[in-house]
């Protein structure tokens, strides 16, 4: 138990820090540093060079969990790179979220090169905590059970890490406005954002250090499969491994629909509504279902298993998806889209992680190398590439559709909100249903195909080692037979 709480308060941080990046970056420019008409070039700008940054460093990913799978340190491979990674990132942040000492209106070519840097720092250093967290997964155990305790109480972690922030961030923003800037209650300011992101980085860094203090890895013969990993290998490791990349095809194309209608989200209360404090309500609810949600899949998957999860899971999402279509300005109607919306989401999430998890060994058997964090590194790759792609999307739909500044509900034209609608909705309902049927026909990598990858492995490994022990054995053999014939000879 000290050991699964350990991996839920890495999480935890973890991903409070990645929803604070991914969905309120955009919100902090556009509703605050920004807010303008005569800014719009800016916001265009920033956002086009977090677009650039992110899909370029992305493309490293692979990389990084080579350099990760070629760790040995006294700490293990994974433990120096979490915790060196949400430090930097940490640091990293504060200074995103702030106007870079006013160089963002006294000297804007410095304050977008200054940017720049900072988040190829933040996305580089993240990378590497990112892709070290989760890829420690299939190193504390093989066996398919214990993991999905590990793998429960992850994601557990950061489900509550995730929604925690839409639960705090209204009101931690206005208390440190009210605090920093003396303001009165309910006022945003810039200050107040710094406050709020201040506690998000301390949370990233404290739970890093928790799991690095109680997380180790486990050594068997199978995790003992390793060697020196190049840059041929990484590539090897993934596209020669079929399983990991149809997971991958799937999974992206449902991360981004979630992604960008999460982060459009905000927008929706505040611009649609009207009413931005009762955003607070989604965290609030989703922290709930979160709890729930994750709780059951430990029980599911024995019962209905991997595939059936992510599948109904999407199901149940469009339900959500044709809830908000109708439910226009009604705030109990929202709520219970978001409800729909929303439970499924940790299940699919937990069902792409073990499956990809699993296809460590599946990927193993294929190309007679374990490469851990190499494959690993696919899921957080395909989560920054959504985000990425979300980013950019959500800065020009602001844009185009007037959601920026202190605009009103009334200010937003028909054509703005149809506009709005089929970023946040249509389009994302269509790639659910590709996704779902991309993982109905082509991942085959089931809990009972896996235990026979498993028992393959260990055979094959078994009878290796005692081949090599053979060979050892005729070589001295040989020797001596040599030395006896010198020694005769003489």
């Amino acid at each position: 138990m000290k050991k699964y709480l350990a991996y839920a308060f890495g999480t935890f941080g973890h991903d409070a820090f990645y929803n604070t990046l991914s969905i309120y970056f955009m919100m902090f420019l556009t509703s605050q540093l920004f807010t303008n008409s005569s800014d719009e070039k800016m916001v265009g700008i920033v956002t086009a060079l977090v677009v650039i940054i992110r899909v370029g460093e992305i493309m490293f990913d692979p990389m990084i969990g080579g350099v990760v799978d070629n760790t040995n340190t006294k700490w293990g491979k994974f433990r120096p790179w979490i915790l060196v990674g949400s430090v930097v990132a940490s640091v990293g942040l504060i200074f995103l979220f702030s106007d870079y000492f006013g160089l963002a209106w006294s000297n804007p070519i410095i304050y977008l090169v200054a940017l720049a840097l900072t988040f190829l720092v933040i996305d580089v250093f993240y990378s590497f905590s990112d892709i070290a967290l989760w890829s420690m997964l299939p190193a504390v155990s093989i066996d398919t059970k214990v993991r999905t305790k590990f793998g429960t109480a992850s994601r557990l972690g950061s489900t509550l890490g995730a929604q925690i922030v839409i639960v705090i961030i209204t009101p931690a923003i206005m208390l440190f406005s009210h605090v920093f800037s003396k303001v009165p209650f309910g006022q945003q300011t810039r200050a107040g954002w710094m406050g709020y992101v201040a506690i998000v980085a301390l949370l990233c860094v404290g739970g890093a250090v928790i799991t690095c203090l109680n997380i180790k890895e486990q050594h068997n013969l199978i995790r003992s499969n390793v060697k020196h990993t190049t840059l041929s290998d990484i590539f090897k490791a993934i596209v020669h491994n079929s399983q990991l990349l149809w997971i991958a095809a799937s999974y992206f194309l449902f991360a981004f629909s979630y992604v960008v209608t999460n982060s459009l989200l905000m927008y929706y209360f505040r611009y649609r509504l009207g009413n931005a404090g009762a955003y607070t309500w989604v965290g609030v609810i989703t922290c709930i279902l979160g709890v729930v949600s994750v709780s059951l899949f430990p029980a599911l998957e024995s019962l209905i298993h991997r595939k059936a999860i992510y599948i109904g899971g999407i199901a149940f999402m469009l339900i959500g998806y044709l809830i908000f279509l109708f439910a226009g300005q009604n705030l109990a109607l929202v709520l219970v889209a978001v409800s729909f919306y929303f439970f499924p989401y940790p299940l699919i999430f937990l069902a792409t992680l073990m499956t990809i998890t699993d296809s460590v060994e599946y990927g193993q058997l294929v190309n007679g190398v374990r490469n851990e964090s190499v494959t690993l590194s696919v899921r957080p790759l395909i989560d920054k590439l959504a985000g990425a792609a979300s980013n950019g999307i959500v800065g020009l739909v602001a844009v185009a559709v007037g959601m920026t500044g202190n605009a009103k509900p009334s200010d937003i034209s028909s054509a703005g909100v149809f506009q709005f609608n089929t970023f946040m909705f249509y389009i994302p309902i269509v790639l659910l249903v590709i996704a779902a049927l991309i993982f109905l026909s082509k991942v085959t990598l089931t809990e009972a195909r896996h235990e026979e990858i498993v028992k393959e492995l260990k055979h094959k490994l078994e009878q290796d080692k005692h081949s090599i022990q053979i060979d050892s054995s005729n070589d001295t053999s040989d020797n001596y037979k040599d030395t006896s014939a010198q020694a005769t000879t003489k």
